[in-house]
């Protein structure tokens, strides 16, 4: 598992109105990306936070872009998807990664991507920010998502 390497970001999102877009599918993993982005964006001082719930991450970045629409400083995407016996994990992971960049391309909007793509539900549990998990992506997602809109500020 990756993790290694890793920044600490501490920043003050004071003002900024971050929109969270979450996926409903894997209920377990989804509360914990949710709680761990919610903490995140507490601990940064961001007190206007809207959470939008989208059936699953293929919707990520509709409800993104219509955030954006909407005047946020910032959107933080968080999803889950476990790989299949199908095509169906590839075609899913891709037009969420690839619609989400481009939202944020071409909207200026950072995006803090927390879709986790994982080969089993232990993976994603292991991702989640919950207790015994290894690592907090909706935490991670959050932290991004903020600290380029206050770096963004100095262009």
């Amino acid at each position: 598992m990756s993790g290694a390497g890793a920044p600490s970001i501490v920043v003050d999102g004071s003002g900024l109105r971050v929109t969270v877009v979450a996926a409903s599918w894997h209920t377990e993993v989804m509360d914990g990306l949710l709680a761990g982005a919610r903490r995140a964006l507490e601990a940064a001082n961001v007190s206007h936070v809207t959470v939008v719930r989208v059936p699953g991450s293929f919707e990520l970045p509709v409800a993104a872009a219509r955030a954006v629409e909407h005047g946020a400083d910032a959107v933080v995407a968080l999803g889950v998807v476990i790989r299949g016996g199908t095509p169906h994990f590839e075609y899913v992971c891709q037009a969420a990664t690839l619609g989400l960049t481009e939202v944020s391309a071409r909207s200026g909007v950072p995006v803090g991507f927390g879709v986790l793509t994982c080969d089993d539900e232990q993976q994603a549990l292991d991702r989640a920010g919950l207790e015994g998990s290894r690592e907090d992506k909706g935490a991670e997602a959050a932290e991004a998502a903020v600290a380029t809109v206050v770096a963004l500020r100095d262009l």
